[in-house]
């Protein structure tokens, strides 16, 4: 058995358990909750800051590796958008649901355990500096098309100001702890300040408990969320996700001439189905949350077989 099939299997394995013990109400949903909290606050933040002070970057600048990712999201977001709209007659609010739920990868929870497991702390390394603007510029694409998506549905008069948007964006970036991490592991970095030995190992043993808490709250998560209906729909965006996404990826990774290792991170990245954001920027906005619930949900469990072919496609293409 190929070691990405192995981990492929752990990780997929580790969110079924937390899925069963949900169902089986061995673990409540509010336990759930705090795990996912101490996942996303502390142990996941704390890795990404190790990785970014510690790891080699020596692929150089990474704009063609966001130029290749974000190709992927623009054109996967967009279809889903139009394809909703045109064939399930949804209002322009639930196209931007759509084009988020199409396009936006769970790169935290079931990411950084995955490429870890595969690629090692390069891979991780890769992975980082994906996540070190993907949430930004999701979060703004998001505040910007929805304001767009109230004023056409004649839900709002006016657009909001630039100045409105950016303090909203503002506060909901610099309170993500995430981002926190990235930016402090960064600052660290480039200051070159040591970490002392003990800190240090608190920071691995936090951070190491992180991946496997981060997959096995998220299938506990995924019972919460359920199939909610709009099944039809919702395949049609599990689809762009799972198969258009690291297909488009693939394409622009070839013709920017990626070396192997990013284009392959990049590309399984692309490939992830998307996550707990999705249902979350829906609820936000007040529409779309059953679709988004539904296809998370739907695409969280197809993605054990997706993910296991695009790495195998990446390892004969790359």
């Amino acid at each position: 058995m190929p070691a990405f099939a192995e981990n492929i299997i752990v990780v997929f394995t580790l969110i079924a358990i937390g899925y069963a013990v949900a169902r089986i109400n061995l673990i409540n949903q509010a336990t759930g909750d705090g795990l996912a909290d101490f996942v996303f606050k502390v142990a996941l933040p704390l890795l990404l800051f190790r990785t970014i002070v510690h790891s080699e970057f020596d692929h150089g600048l990474p704009f063609l590796m966001w130029l290749t990712y974000f190709t992927a999201v623009a054109v996967t977001w967009f279809m889903g958008h139009m394809l909703l709209r045109a064939f399930f007659a949804r209002d322009v609010r639930g196209g931007v649901v759509a084009g988020v739920t199409a396009s936006f990868s769970n790169l935290l929870l079931i990411g950084v355990p995955l490429m870890s497991g595969i690629y090692g702390d390069q891979g991780l390394a890769v992975l980082s500096q994906i996540l070190s603007i993907h949430l930004p510029i999701m979060m703004a694409a998001s505040l910007i098309t929805f304001d767009y998506a109230l004023r056409r549905d004649g839900l709002a008069e006016k657009a909001a100001g630039p100045v409105d948007l950016a303090q909203r964006f503002l506060r909901q970036l610099f309170s993500n702890p995430l981002i926190i991490g990235i930016f402090t592991g960064l600052l660290v970095r480039v200051a070159g300040i040591p970490i002392p030995n003990v800190a240090d190992r608190v920071i691995v043993s936090l951070g190491s408990a992180g991946g496997p808490l981060a997959l096995f709250s998220m299938g506990i998560s995924i019972y919460g969320y359920g199939i909610r209906g709009q099944i039809p729909s919702s395949l049609l965006l599990v689809t762009l996700k799972l198969m258009v996404m690291p297909a488009v990826a693939l394409v622009a990774a070839l013709a920017f001439g990626l070396p192997d290792g990013v284009a392959k991170v990049t590309v399984v990245a692309a490939s992830l189905p998307a996550g707990a954001n999705t249902w979350l920027i829906a609820s936000r906005f007040g529409t779309g949350q059953r679709l988004a619930a539904t296809s998370l949900t739907i695409g969280t469990a197809l993605a054990a077989l997706s993910s296991g072919f695009w790495l195998l496609v990446v390892e004969q293409v790359f």
